[in-house]
């Protein structure tokens, strides 16, 4: 067989793309819920005057997203349908402390997801949970600063160790930040950072990331100490970037930016900064507050495993062509000549999952654990109400093969993985349901308009073989 006895297959999910119910059950206000659809969402997400409440003039789709924090029961059985063995979600850390910085979690929020996770269980799913997915607290923005702020370090340990300790035996792989490296990309979303007129926004940027990779460390040090038989991991924007010829200008300019990407998962999983790192810094005049403590704290906490999103490929030059710059994605680049590209415009390129889990496996000896990958497309229901994604299949069965390749021709050690957004959600890039990545239709349209229905499609009958035959009946 291709892939072990235990490989965990199943799908992933964020808590502000499907829950909703954002002001139910003492749930506090966080960044995801002021960050609309539509023009001003981009600008909302980088932190560009990103206002810190919400008005009349925008949809706000994270406020109703699908629904799931009223109909988890109904959408984890159809995850069960499928055979799934991990589904990854995340917790919404203003359910648990509604401003972040209580002495005291909210039971409601904790019970919530104490039946999540019990449903799972039931049904034979291993929960594979996020702590922070996109998500913080506007009280910790505005009297805080966001993750700029080293006191958020510990409310993130609070919170922490409240997840660990009530969800002790429920829950056993657990990753700390989501997509940290686009901290560098989207800061508003990805650490609370909103920024004033002449900040220096790198040096905001590196600061946020330092702090939140003190407190991953010390969630990691946190959660062996409540169980030692959890595994914690990061997790990681991926997808390596190709330079664009052979210009040796293009292959540094490739070689600097995944570094750039690498710096967060270096830290994270070899307990230390970086050569290059540093050497940034002092040049940069970049001060991140390292402490003896910091520096101790990581030493002795790296992450179990390395997981990651994988979506596209990425390509950089030197000195862009005229009309090559690549748009529809958050991290900058060129357009590959050799590649397709998805609706959005995100290269399709299954060989670059293989390219990258060896990148990975090679640079840390680390097990990897794929939590997303998938196609945003537009489906159409047909008037028999069947939706015949076969775009979707050929996309997922391509990228199945190049990992199954990568594990058993190259070696490298896989946990499992989760496709992104088994039932339709939210789009975090665009705010949009129209670009859908399912294997369940949710009837919902960007305006948030529909019944919410869930529907079967193709892909879901495609994916419940695949998981039967353990990857071995890709047709």
């Amino acid at each position: 067989m291709p892939f072990s006895e235990g490989f965990l297959w199943g799908g992933a999910t964020a808590a502000n793309q499907c829950e909703g119910g954002y002001d139910e059950g003492g749930r506090g206000l966080a960044n995801v819920d002021v960050i609309p659809h539509g023009p001003d969402r981009g600008p909302a997400m980088r932190g560009d005057g990103t206002p810190l409440s919400c008005d009349d003039a925008h949809y706000y789709p994270s406020h109703e997203a699908i629904d799931l924090y009223h109909r988890y029961r109904e959408d984890i059985a159809l995850l069960a349908e499928m055979g799934f063995k991990v589904y990854r979600m995340s917790i919404a850390w203003t359910r648990i402390f509604p401003g972040g910085d209580e002495e005291e979690p909210n039971e409601a929020g904790l019970a919530f997801y104490e039946d999540v996770f019990r449903c799972c269980r039931d049904h034979g799913i291993e929960p594979l949970v996020t702590i922070t997915h996109f998500d913080l607290p506007v009280h910790l923005i505005e009297e805080y600063g966001g993750w700029r702020n080293r006191e958020l370090i510990g409310f993130y340990q609070r919170l922490a160790r409240t997840l660990f300790t009530r969800y002790k035996g429920l829950v056993r792989y657990w990753l700390t930040f989501n997509e940290i490296n686009m901290i560098l990309h989207l800061p508003f979303m990805g650490a609370g950072l909103v920024f004033a007129e002449g900040e220096d926004r790198e040096q905001a940027q590196y600061l946020a990331a330092h702090n939140e990779l003190v407190a991953s460390a010390w969630a990691t040090k946190i959660a062996h100490e409540v169980d030692p038989g959890n595994k914690v991991g990061c997790m990681l924007a991926a997808g390596s970037y190709y330079p664009y010829s052979c210009n040796p200008a293009d292959v540094r300019d490739a070689q600097l930016k995944n570094q750039e990407n690498y710096f967060f998962v270096d830290v994270q999983a070899r307990g230390h900064y970086p050569a290059y790192a540093l050497k940034k810094f002092e040049r940069d005049g970049i001060d991140v507050g390292m402490t003896a403590e910091d520096e101790r704290v990581l030493a002795e906490n790296p992450v179990d495993f390395v997981s990651f999103s994988y979506y596209s490929s990425r390509c950089t030059a030197a000195e862009p062509p005229e009309g090559a710059e690549m748009t529809g994605n958050a991290f900058h680049g060129v357009k590959n000549p050799y590649l397709a590209a998805s609706q959005w415009g995100w290269a399709i390129d299954p060989l670059g999952l293989r390219i990258t889990m060896n990148d990975l496996w090679d640079r840390y000896q680390k097990p990897l654990f794929i939590v997303e990958n998938g196609l945003g497309a537009r489906d159409v229901v047909e008037a028999d109400g069947s939706i015949d994604d076969d775009y979707r299949i050929d996309y997922l069965r391509a990228h199945i093969e190049a990992m199954r390749d990568a594990v058993t021709e190259d070696g490298v050690e896989l946990l499992g993985y989760t496709t992104w957004g088994p039932i339709d959600l939210v789009s975090a890039s665009t705010g949009e349901m129209s670009k859908r990545y399912g294997f369940v239709y949710v009837d919902r349209d960007d305006a948030g308009e529909g019944t919410l229905e869930r529907r079967r499609k193709k892909s879901f009958w495609w994916y419940k073989k695949v998981i039967e035959s353990n990857g071995e009946d890709l047709d």
